[in-house]
């Protein structure tokens, strides 16, 4: 089930929402949870809830078996290693086995079969959450949750189940056990919702339909300005694909007494890519600072060998292909580039430079991310820095762009900051009751819009749905 659909938003929210506010307890409001998440996650692949409640169970044996050994740390440790080893066991058997098999054959020319094993929805996410909440445990910066459904509830609660954002056991804690109705939660949960509703249906999709027209054609149709605008429009997708989620995730949260950190802060103002990268896919970043980065050794020794390693697996968490790889280790190389100098230079020309600059490379970046295929992330490439027969222009580009400015312009100002600044300027202005108006009227045009656009729209899943 995803967020975008009829099912979901006219079936499975509303008898969520009442049945968890039907009863004040808050442990039956907590198994209520479970319920309504195990049956989210069951609704496309029932068989994978068996995994995924299994991965919760072991993780919860584990933190247990690490918290009663606190004070003897080699024994503890034992708990770290056991949990490590299953969750990234499971994770390599299913989401990289084919991947290894077709590079093993490659590379040796033999034949062995891959396993075709399908891949479970969020399995990448739910796997790093559940190794933090070892790791913390044993570091000492949670204790670990005595409640079996207490933690399970923090690792498949469905707000961001399957596509994040990775949240931290010590970030919810409290609120698993001690959760307070809030009438202004609700209400801007509902506002972030239908913002990220929108985002999805009227943006993403919009642009992931234009971003196929252009993107990827043969030599024959290609044009250097199509290839540049195909994929400026996968730009736009899949930030406000995966914006849109994580809006949408935060703001069910919300509405159920939950406080999601942020996990995009408008990652396209950017002067630079390492600034990008502060703002883009946040909980994936920290997660790689702080359980990978700085356990290597950080910036203390090492620090060009520990941002290889860390962008290569980057790239190879979002995907198991080539390219992916490459997308990551493309980006580890330009930030080590701006770690040794470049940012000092890039602080000295106007801001307006520094802007291009970071779109320009962030645009780039998106072709490796797009083609899994390498001969045809050559061929795009070769064709978006004219090395090919590829004529400059072809007329279709510019009907699809003015058949496109309105929502064009839209992704533009949302882009920006331009939200908050919005609702600050209605609120010292007007008043906070004229302030909420707004926000009401803006929340029931992006739903009706969002809801007329899905009624006419096949299964569209969020991109990062596969990773």
């Amino acid at each position: 089930m995803v967020f975008s659909s009829l099912t979901f938003l006219f079936f499975f929210l509303p008898t969520c929402l009442i049945a968890y506010y039907a009863f004040p307890q808050q442990k039956v409001r907590n198994c209520i949870l479970i319920v309504f998440s195990i049956i989210f996650y069951a609704w496309g692949e029932p068989i994978w809830v068996v995994l995924l409640i299994f991965s919760a169970f072991w993780d919860y044996l584990n933190g247990r078996f690490i918290d009663r050994f606190r004070h003897r740390p080699a024994i503890a440790r034992l708990g770290v290693v056991s949990s490590v080893i299953v969750n990234l066991s499971l994770l390599g058997t299913f989401k990289y086995a084919d991947f290894i098999v077709n590079t093993v054959n490659d590379v040796t020319g033999l034949g062995f079969k891959p396993p075709g094993i399908l891949l479970p929805v969020g399995i990448s996410f739910y796997t790093f959450e559940a190794v933090s909440y070892v790791i913390d445990v044993y570091r000492g910066e949670v204790r670990a949750q005595r409640k079996l459904l207490s933690f399970m509830l923090f690792l498949i609660n469905f707000p961001r189940l399957v596509a994040g954002p990775i949240v931290r056991y010590a970030h919810v804690a409290h609120e698993i056990e001690h959760r307070q109705f809030n009438r202004e939660d609700f209400s801007s949960g509902v506002t972030r919702f239908c913002r990220g509703l929108f985002k999805k249906v009227f943006i993403a999709n919009n642009a992931g339909e234009l971003c196929q027209q252009f993107l990827g054609k043969g030599l024959e149709e290609a044009t250097v300005s199509g290839e540049w605008f195909g994929l400026l429009m996968f730009s736009l997708q899949i930030y406000f694909d995966f914006s849109g989620y994580s809006d949408m995730a935060i703001g069910l949260g919300r509405m159920l007494g939950f406080h999601y950190r942020e996990n995009f802060q408008h990652p396209y103002v950017s002067t630079s890519l390492t600034e990008f990268w502060r703002r883009w896919h946040i909980s994936m970043g920290s997660f790689f600072r702080d359980y990978v980065y700085i356990p290597l050794g950080g910036n203390r020794r090492h620090a060009t060998l520990n941002i290889i390693i860390v962008w290569a697996l980057t790239g190879l968490w979002h995907g198991a292909s080539w390219n992916f790889i490459i997308w990551g280790l493309y980006f580890g190389a330009i930030l080590l580039v701006e770690k040794n100098g470049l940012i000092g230079l890039l602080n000295r020309l106007p801001r307006v430079l520094r802007h291009i600059y970071a779109l320009f490379f962030i645009v780039i970046g998106w072709a490796f991310f797009y083609f899994t295929n390498l001969d045809q992330l050559w061929r795009s490439l070769n064709v978006l820095f004219g090395a090919t027969d590829a004529p400059l222009y072809g007329f279709q580009v510019g009907a699809a762009f003015w058949a496109n400015a309105l929502w064009l312009a839209l992704a533009l100002v949302l882009c920006m900051p331009t939200a908050s600044a919005i609702d600050g300027w209605l609120l010292r202005t007007c008043g906070a009751r004229i302030q909420a108006g707004v926000e009401v009227m803006q929340n029931l045009v992006f739903l009706g819009l969002s809801v007329v656009l899905l009624v006419g729209q096949t299964y569209n899943p969020f991109i990062y749905f596969r990773f």
